[in-house]
């Protein structure tokens, strides 16, 4: 297969590192999948250095530079079918007519319904499928108008690491500052309102009167750093409360926790979530949205109903008071994401897509 793979986005989140393990798996099975992507943007380089054709446009005029390097590609017949990875790439594709002569695959990782205008519909009417991320965004979808029929469910997928051992543990709550006895709760999220950072913080400050030896680490950047700052302060937890960039080892940090708090509120899915899975982390999440359909409350983590601080609060808290019953979800956690969420999982199914759709000739 020779698909090509658009991604538009100038930042570096989940929906880039979906595609990077893509990109990484087809190579891995002998495909030869190529890549548009933003000028040095990470996931343009990080392509790069795995060897992957990197085509890169101008984050100015990213959507017509990328348009008509989809029709070039198209024209010269090197490639099999197109995946838009995010929407602005789903515009490109669309103005390049490349589902007129190529399946146009399209991924869905936003919980927000279509926009009802005619340019935006005619997008989506145009791809051959919908990639919805959850069976929540699915829905999403089918309830903006769409047919079933044209939307797959194919859940972000995540690399299974080795389990972490007490010397990695050590080093990296060494690499921290963080004292090696006692409680660390982390959070991976960018810093924007529905992540819920504000209700983490004001849970973890109710928490900390009955625990006043835990840390609260939280990753990522965004435009609300400076007002979680002051709230923290507020809450009086500021010298509780670790802020770390986005530039901080993502492993290190997961090393470091004992409990991973996620109280976004009304996550697709969650990558960071499905990580702190993968790493054997016990997970605190909000019933919303996707999550549900990978964290089983009392199972394999602790669901909260409602977006409450003091329901959160007391959910970590009993993950704390309870070591046993924190292990025995973490270990579940990671069961759970070796069986259902592994990047090879994604890769195959992905690849089952494309040659499904490539072998019924789906050309207009």
């Amino acid at each position: 297969m020779r698909p090509l793979i658009v991604d538009l986005g100038r930042e570096d989140r989940g929906g880039q590192h979906q595609a990077l393990l893509l990109l990484q798996g087809f190579q891995e099975r002998g495909h030869a999948p190529e890549l548009i992507a933003v000028r040095d943007s990470l996931l343009a380089l990080r392509a790069k250095e795995i060897g992957v054709p990197v085509h890169v446009v101008d984050a100015k005029r990213r959507r017509l530079t990328a348009a008509l390097t989809i029709r070039r590609l198209v024209s010269e017949r090197r490639i099999d079918l197109v995946h838009a990875n995010e929407p602005h790439a789903l515009s490109s594709a669309w103005l390049a007519r490349a589902h007129r002569a190529v399946p146009l695959i399209v991924s869905r990782r936003i919980s927000l319904p279509l926009s009802k205008g005619c340019f935006s519909l005619a997008r989506y009417h145009a791809a051959a499928r919908i990639v919805a991320v959850s069976h929540f965004v699915e829905q999403s979808v089918i309830q903006s108008g769409l047919s079933a029929d044209q939307v797959s469910v194919i859940y972000d997928g995540v690399q299974i690491p080795p389990e972490i051992s007490q010397p990695q543990r050590e080093s990296a709550r060494n690499q921290l500052a963080i004292a090696q006895n006692i409680t660390c709760i982390g959070n991976v999220a960018a810093f924007v309102p529905e992540k819920g950072h504000a209700l983490l913080l004001e849970a973890f400050a109710k928490m900390r009167a009955e625990f006043p030896e835990c840390i609260l680490l939280l990753r990522g950047e965004g435009p609300e750093l400076t007002t979680l700052k002051s709230l923290a302060r507020n809450v009086n937890v500021a010298g509780a409360v670790k802020f770390l960039s986005s530039s901080t080892d993502i492993e290190t940090m997961f090393a470091a926790m004992d409990v991973f708090a996620f109280p976004s509120h009304e996550e697709p899915l969650g990558s960071a979530l499905l990580a702190a899975m993968a790493h054997a982390l016990p997970v605190v999440a909000i019933a919303r949205g996707g999550i549900p359909e990978a964290v089983d409350h009392g199972k394999n983590g602790l669901l909260v109903n409602a977006l409450d601080p003091g329901e959160f609060s007391s959910a970590i808290a009993r993950l704390v008071a309870h070591s046993d019953e924190a292990t025995r979800l973490g270990r579940a956690a990671r069961e759970t994401a070796i069986a259902r969420f592994s990047a090879n999982q994604m890769v195959d199914e992905t690849l089952r897509l494309y040659e499904c759709l490539n072998a019924a000739g789906n050309r207009l």
